[in-house]
């Protein structure tokens, strides 16, 4: 079943390496990875970001998209050069500002001490996946909610982020299973409950 229509969320990742750039006047530029196929536990669903090819639309990171910190509006930190997708991931080169807010997280980046990487995104259609089922396509199990159709709009550092599964030249793996179950009738009700408080 396919559902239309548009959602703000966001996503964070974290093991990040977020790769310096070489070379002269590309001091402030990095290289990081925003997006992963990697089912992410909403509370209410387990989410699939589609990164087949038409599915993610990079027109506006690409024409005005800007790095924040924190998913800060009034906290611009930079802007996004490029922003690609490769290999079921969504790449980004980032550049930082100069000015004095800006560069308290630039030598944070650079130093390391900032690693996690997030992105805000809109989703404009969703196929549910029910237990048991298959996608349409036949690459992901369900339970799941596949956004295949979505759009980044920013890019954020942050200082806690949450999915250790992306970052640019680093494939993190680990031999601890991932708990990928459908959230319960209760859990989806207590979600239900709190967005409608928003």
């Amino acid at each position: 079943m396919t559902k239309k229509g548009s959602k703000s969320f966001t996503r964070e990742l974290s093991g990040c390496a977020i790769r310096a750039m070489e070379g002269e006047g590309n001091e402030r530029k990095f290289i990081l990875s925003f997006s992963s196929e990697e089912p992410y536990n909403r509370g209410w669903c387990i989410e699939i970001l589609d990164h087949s090819p038409g599915a993610v639309n990079l027109t506006r990171l690409n024409e005005i998209g800007v790095l924040l910190f924190n998913h800060k509006r009034d906290n611009v930190l930079g802007k996004i050069n490029r922003a690609w997708i490769e290999g079921s991931r969504g790449y980004a080169e980032i550049e930082f500002d100069t000015d004095d807010a800006a560069e308290v997280i630039y030598q944070k980046v650079k130093s390391g001490t900032l690693k996690g990487v997030s992105v805000g995104y809109l989703i404009e259609s969703i196929e549910e996946v029910r237990p048991g089922g298959t996608s349409a396509d036949g690459r992901f199990s369900g339970p799941c909610d596949v956004a295949r159709k979505w759009i980044p709009y920013e890019i954020s550092i942050v200082s806690v982020p949450a999915d250790p599964t992306v970052g640019v030249d680093r494939e993190f793996e680990t031999d601890e299973p991932k708990e990928k179950r459908a959230p319960s009738l209760y859990e989806r009700q207590l979600q239900i409950n709190i967005n409608k408080t928003l």
